[in-house]
C-alpha cells in the first residue's frame, strides 16, 4: 500500500484539534484518548509531538497569543505608546474573547512560548522607547496583562441571575436592577473593559507627565 502523501499527524492538526476541545467543554477535555479519536489515530503516536498534556495546552495558549495584533509597537508605527497600548489591548481581548477557556494557562506567564514571548518583548521594548525606564515598562506590561486577562476570566453581568426575586431589597437595597445585567451582558462588561482601560492609560499618562519633569 502506498504512504500517504502527507503524515497523518502533525503539531499544528494537534494544536488545532485541542483548541476545539478547549473552546468546546474547557481545559478538562483534553486527553491523549480525545485527542487520538478526533484525529483518527493512536494515542502514543502524540507522544512523537508533545511529550505531556501541558504541552499541548501550551502550544494551543501560544497559538491565541499569535493572533494578538502587534503592529502598534512597530518602530515606524507612529502611534503614541498610550495610542498602541489601547489598540494592542483591544487586539488582545478581542484574542481571549474567542477562546476565554485558555485564559488560565496564559495566566502562568509566556514561559517558553515563542508567540508569548514576542508580546511580552514588544510591549516592553515599545514602552522603554518612548521613555519609560526599565522597571516601570515591566510593571507596566504586566499591569495591562493582569488587567486583560482578568476581564476575560469572568463576566460580572453573567454573575447575576434574571429573576427579580433573588435580590430582596430588605437585604440588598442597591440591587433593584441586577437581574436586568444577565441580559446585558455583552454591553456591562464591554463598557466595564473600556472604562478601565481609560482609567488606566489616563493614569499611566499622569505618571508619564511627572516623570518627564523630574530633572
Amino acid at each position: 500500500m502506498a504512504r500517504p502523501r502527507k503524515p497523518l499527524l502533525s503539531r499544528s492538526r494537534i494544536v488545532e484539534a485541542a483548541g476545539v476541545l478547549v473552546d468546546g467543554e474547557g481545559l478538562e477535555a483534553v486527553s491523549t484518548r480525545r485527542l487520538a479519536a478526533a484525529l483518527g489515530v493512536s494515542g502514543p503516536s502524540l507522544y512523537n509531538h508533545f511529550r505531556t498534556k501541558d504541552e499541548i495546552l501550551d502550544a494551543v495558549a501560544d497559538a491565541v497569543s499569535a493572533r494578538v495584533d502587534l503592529s502598534m509597537f512597530d518602530a515606524g508605527d507612529g502611534r503614541e505608546w498610550q495610542v498602541a497600548l489601547r489598540d494592542w489591548a483591544h487586539s488582545y481581548r478581542a484574542a481571549l474573547s474567542d477562546h476565554p477557556n485558555i485564559v488560565p494557562v496564559l495566566a502562568r506567564g509566556p514561559g517558553r512560548r515563542p508567540a508569548g514571548l514576542r508580546v511580552a518583548d514588544a510591549v516592553f521594548g515599545a514602552m522603554t522607547a518612548a521613555g519609560w525606564p526599565p522597571a516601570q515598562a515591566t510593571r507596566i506590561g504586566a499591569l495591562m496583562r493582569y488587567f486583560i486577562l482578568g476581564s476575560a476570566v469572568a463576566s460580572f453581568a453573567g454573575g447575576f441571575v434574571d429573576d427579580e426575586t433573588a435580590y430582596d431589597p430588605s437585604d440588598y437595597p442597591h440591587l433593584g436592577q441586577a437581574h436586568l445585567l444577565a441580559e446585558r451582558r455583552r454591553e456591562v462588561d464591554e463598557g466595564a473593559f473600556e472604562t478601565g482601560l481609560a482609567a488606566l492609560l489616563d493614569g499611566l499618562a499622569l505618571q508619564y507627565a511627572a516623570l518627564r519633569e523630574t530633572p
